[in-house]
């Protein structure tokens, strides 16, 4: 039988050691800011089969002054920014996102919820300070033109094809009945 002191000396033991193994975990979540909501889903095709529909993934990006959800067979619905809610200031992260309900459940999850991706490769922003848009390709992928990296969209954003490196920046995201929100 262990003794009361022992118990709390190794107590104490682990509570500091354990800082020293955050450094290299890698953070879930992107430090850069997001913020867009969208109270229309349903009447945005691309948006609504990709929340509702395994394995699809879309791409939300701003530009000419409208908000373009794109799928994977370059189908687009473009939206007045004032359609998608009372207007306010929206922050689509370093690039825009890309957004879906992967195939496979997160470990430890029973069910597949949506996931929020950053649409600039992480890889050439951290070497090249770029924020260079990545291409959706069939089956759940994204890949860069530039790092010819090819990442998994159903399996959390890994680099699945080229080099090693980050995974994709990520989001939070919820959506329910006709609403999605995402955020940081």
């Amino acid at each position: 039988m262990v003794g009361t002191k022992t118990c709390g000396i190794i107590l104490i033991m682990a509570i500091l050691f354990l800082p020293c193994c955050s450094d290299d975990v890698e953070d879930t979540y992107a430090n850069y800011a997001a913020f867009f909501v969208c109270t229309t889903v349903s009447t945005i095709p691309q948006l609504s089969s990709a929340l509702n529909g395994w394995g699809m993934f879309i791409t939300i990006r701003y530009s000419g002054g409208k908000y373009l959800f794109t799928d994977e067979s370059g189908n687009c619905t473009t939206i007045n920014p004032t359609a998608l809610t009372d207007y306010s200031s929206f922050v689509l992260g370093l690039s825009g996102f890309i957004v879906g309900l992967p195939n496979v459940p997160e470990l430890g999850s029973d069910t597949s919820t949506p996931v929020c991706f950053d649409l600039a490769c992480p890889n050439c922003y951290e070497e090249f300070s770029i924020a260079r848009n990545l291409s959706l390709g069939e089956s759940g992928f994204a890949s860069c033109s530039l790092c010819e990296r090819t990442y998994d969209l159903n399996n959390l954003g890994i680099v699945s094809d080229g080099d090693g490196g980050i995974s994709l920046l990520r989001y939070h995201i919820s959506y329910s009945g006709n609403t999605m929100v995402i955020n940081n």
